[in-house]
């Protein structure tokens, strides 16, 4: 069972906490940094210092780590161009040594385009499905070979489809809750598929499309990692549980019921119900990145209970 550090730096970060607890989540145990891909802040918080870019933190973490895996949940495909994008990628992949993981995203909130001058697209899932392909097919082309590709959104001709990244495949994740769309391209492109915020029974539901749509499309069900993104706020006891609550604005009984909250047995049993449904990776949103004794504790009392 890998246990995942998810960040979401729009909320107000600087690239400093993030390097912080990018450290920590290495030194504690913990299989990987991932972070959102964000330029604006949401809800009733301030988002200062401001936004900092997914892919510049993951490269200057790349060389700031050794161990953990780095990534997106989810990179915006509305921000870059598949082919920038793909270059990005192999680059930060090299600069860590192989340790690279790409989700990508169709992108959704349209306040932060508006705010940055960023394009905001109405038929974003058929440029997705486009940037999956040439992103992949970027990497897979042979050295000394071109890559072709002629869509409705993106042409690219004679590419040398370089730079090559370290790993002979960066990981893919793809994710979401649609219920058609999104199990297709998942079982064409992904290595893994996640679910975010979502209820055990409704995870079970999606876990069961995106695996007959990859038996569909000629690939065995569990070639794939199935994996759950939810907030966490643990506590010794439930003062502190209450306490971690309050301080990133939340009520305990809602924590409890959409995302892994409570003392170290309460989020082990709870994370034992998404595993027997299939889920396999857990990706714990922290939300209050000063406090790192909350992930000494998770450290200790649950993921040590899990290994």
């Amino acid at each position: 069972m890998d246990l995942r550090i998810f960040t979401e730096p729009q909320q107000g970060a600087s690239y400093d906490t993030l390097l912080t607890v990018a450290k920590a989540t290495e030194d504690l145990g913990f299989d990987a940094f991932f972070r959102s891909d964000h330029y604006l802040k949401m809800g009733d918080v301030d988002g200062l210092p401001g936004p900092t870019d997914a892919w510049i933190t993951l490269a200057g973490l790349a060389r700031e780590t050794q161990r953990i895996r780095l990534g997106t949940l989810m990179t915006a495909g509305t921000f870059r161009l598949p082919g920038v994008l793909a270059i990005q990628v192999a680059q930060v992949d090299q600069m860590s040594g192989g340790r690279v993981e790409l989700g990508l995203g169709a992108g959704w909130f349209e306040q932060e385009h508006k705010a940055y001058g960023i394009p905001f697209p109405k038929e974003k899932f058929g440029r997705l499905e486009e940037q999956l392909a040439i992103v992949t097919g970027l990497w897979e082309t042979k050295p000394g070979d071109t890559f072709d590709f002629h869509g409705t959104y993106y042409d690219l001709t004679d590419s040398p489809a370089l730079p090559k990244p370290a790993q002979a495949r960066i990981p893919v994740l793809i994710g979401g809750h649609g219920a058609t769309r999104t199990p297709k391209l998942t079982a064409r492109y992904a290595d893994e598929f996640n679910m975010p915020f979502a209820s055990v029974e409704d995870s079970e539901r999606q876990f069961g499309r995106v695996r007959a749509a990859v038996e569909a499309a000629g690939r065995g069900a569990d070639e794939l990692t199935y994996s759950n993104a939810l907030v966490v706020c643990v506590g010794k006891d439930d003062q502190e549980v209450a306490r971690r609550a309050a301080a990133i604005g939340r009520e305990v009984a809602e924590l409890k019921e959409n995302g892994l909250a409570g003392t170290p047995a309460e989020v082990v049993e709870k994370i034992g119900r998404y595993a027997e449904i299939g889920s396999r990776r857990f990706y714990l949103q922290i939300l209050d990145l000063s406090d790192l004794d909350h992930l000494e504790l998770i450290s200790a009392e649950v993921q040590s209970q899990l290994s």
